[in-house]
């Protein structure tokens, strides 16, 4: 989803600048009834041509609904690369998703005539959108929709480095993963890069810098990025709580939705950014309630503000890294040396992909080698060939999702048939796309290239050929490897490494039939698993849901007094 930019917006004549058209919703028009019902919860305010409502960079902005006049969102206000990436008139309402999770604003919202605004205090907003649910799904669908916008256009974050740099993959993995936008300015193929370098003194060496809201950090880290992008961090009124939930995927979200609107004190972490693998789903086609699909970015968004609505906190990134118990409490270490302590905690961790064992793999891992497919890998391998190794239903929704921008697609199966292992109306999809070629019965044993990967050695197991593939990215989905080395062993895990629950549990400790865990607690009272993590999980979004919510509902029965 994409919008033109209009260049030079104040020097533009007001007449001349139509408003934005609306994009499925990214720019809808609220009525007379809904204005008048938001008049009694703000100020209105007149604008002169030129005024500045919010600046690039400014948190905690007013909810603004233009009553008379244009009002322009601006990206780079008053700098040379100032354009524009919407206009709005009487009755449509300014910000993005930002104005709702407290990071600062993308762009500067600017009165392009004399006019005047309706102004209303984020916290109002914030009650408005949970007591009427019409209003609310309007204003949160049209967020996330701008948010896309944003990222398409590349509207915030600027990022100098080179392709060839672990460093600069690591900061538009972290930025794309927590949905931030992000504009990357390649130092191997982008004049403008080495011109920005030279305006901020930067050399090349120093590289990637990243500028935020117009200040520069050189080679930032998570925890740095995080906190200048506005994301929440862990603080000294997260340190204790009633439920701590390890892990913001599906599963974690769920159980910090349902434990927070029990009232219960619940603090969410996550070491990357919330919404897990699912968060990286371009597409879920099979969750109950979407007959269209959800994105695993806005399932994932509208889950956290749900649990925040109820009054859930949430701190990212936040990599847990030692768990123990500590005088009738549970202490989770963070990397960042602090620990918060809970009475009860949710292990929702998840897993990873699987690495393939194939020679030079971590040489082409720090360019080329990807273990997710969303908007910002899409980009990145915009008209190129790219193989995808696996045969499951990520494998499967990321050749749909990436059929639209990669040149050509060449699914890497292990197993004889595409319907083994991937669900049926995926293996429909996958099988009618023209740029999409299926391998069965083959495996990839070598990568080509130098310092980014050129092509592939795939091996078929039936045929018995050798065939080399031309590919400029490789996507890898196959099998799991569960995030649980920070338990340390306080809890029981399978062969596998999974979390043991329940029954499974209590045969490892070898109690008696009748006594021991609850269905999806640990071997330790209190601590249960969730999701992915846990030992026999169906691996779905939808059961992952049913478990955070479930595992709340086992919690009470843990604490009621007998």
């Amino acid at each position: 989803m994409s919008t033109k930019p209009t260049s030079k917006p104040s020097a533009a004549v007001p007449g001349d600048i139509a408003e934005t058209p609306d994009l499925q919703g990214a720019y809808p028009r609220l009525s007379d009834a809904q204005i008048a019902d938001l008049t009694g919860q703000g100020d209105r305010r007149g604008t002169a041509p030129g005024g500045i409502l919010f600046g690039e960079g400014e948190r905690d902005c007013d909810f603004y609904v233009v009553l008379a006049g244009h009002v322009a969102s601006v990206e780079g206000h008053g700098t040379h690369e100032e354009r524009i990436i919407s206009v709005h008139g009487r009755g449509r309402f300014l910000g993005e998703l930002s104005l709702l999770t407290g990071e600062g604003s993308f762009y500067t919202a600017l009165a392009l005539d004399a006019g005047e605004v309706l102004a209303v205090p984020v916290a109002r907003l914030r009650e408005l959108i949970a007591r009427d649910p019409a209003f609310g799904d309007l204003v949160l669908r049209a967020y996330l929709l701008r948010r896309s916008i944003l990222i398409g256009l590349g509207v915030g974050l600027r990022v100098v480095g080179s392709r060839y740099s672990p460093d600069t993959r690591r900061v538009r993995d972290f930025a794309a993963r927590n949905r931030i936008p992000v504009r990357w300015l390649d130092l191997e193929t982008d004049p403008a890069a080495e011109a920005m370098l030279a305006q901020f003194g930067v050399a090349p060496d120093d590289t990637p810098i990243v500028i935020v809201y117009g200040r520069l950090l050189r080679n930032p880290g998570n925890v740095e990025l995080a906190a200048a992008i506005g994301l929440p961090a862990p603080s000294a009124q997260q340190a204790g709580s009633d439920m701590l939930v390890v892990g913001a995927g599906p599963a974690g979200l769920s159980a910090a939705v349902y434990a927070a609107s029990e009232g219960m004190q619940v603090t969410a972490l996550d070491g990357v950014a919330t919404g897990g693998q699912a968060g990286t789903s371009s597409r879920i086609e099979n969750y109950l309630g979407f007959p269209s699909g959800i994105s695993g970015a806005e399932l994932a968004d509208r889950a956290v503000l749900q649990a925040e609505k109820f009054g859930a906190r949430f701190a990212v990134p936040a990599e847990a890294t030692a768990i123990a118990q500590d005088s009738g409490y549970y202490r989770v270490h963070l990397a960042d040396g602090t620990s918060l302590t809970s009475t009860s905690v949710v292990i929702a961790t998840g897993a990873r992909y699987r690495r393939l064992d194939v020679p030079r793999l971590d040489h082409f891992e720090k360019v080329s080698v990807y273990y997710a497919a969303s908007q910002a890998e899409a980009l990145m391998c915009r008209g190129d060939p790219v193989a995808i190794v696996g045969g499951g239903n990520s494998a499967g929704q990321a050749a749909i999702f990436l059929s639209a921008h990669a040149a050509r697609i060449t699914l890497i199966v292990r197993e004889h048939d595409l319907g083994e292992n991937m669900s049926r109306y995926l293996v429909d999809q996958v099988t009618r796309l023209p740029n999409v070629e299926v391998m069965v019965d083959s495996e990839v044993r070598e990568l080509h290239g130098d310092q980014a990967l050129e092509a592939i050695t795939v091996v078929s197991s039936r045929a018995g050929t050798r065939s080399v593939l031309s590919v400029r990215a490789l996507f890898v989905f196959i099998g799991a490897v569960p995030c649980t080395g920070w338990l340390g062993g306080l809890v029981d895990l399978d062969d596998h490494g999974f979390v043991r629950t329940g029954a499974g549990a209590l045969a490892a400790a070898g109690g008696p039939e009748g006594t021991g865990p609850l269905p999806l607690e640990t071997n330790r009272p209190g601590v249960f698993a969730v999701g992915d993590v846990r030992s026999g999980s169906a691996k779905r979004v939808a059961a992952a849901v049913g478990e955070g919510a479930m595992a709340i509902r086992l919690a009470f029965e843990r604490t009621r007094p007998t």
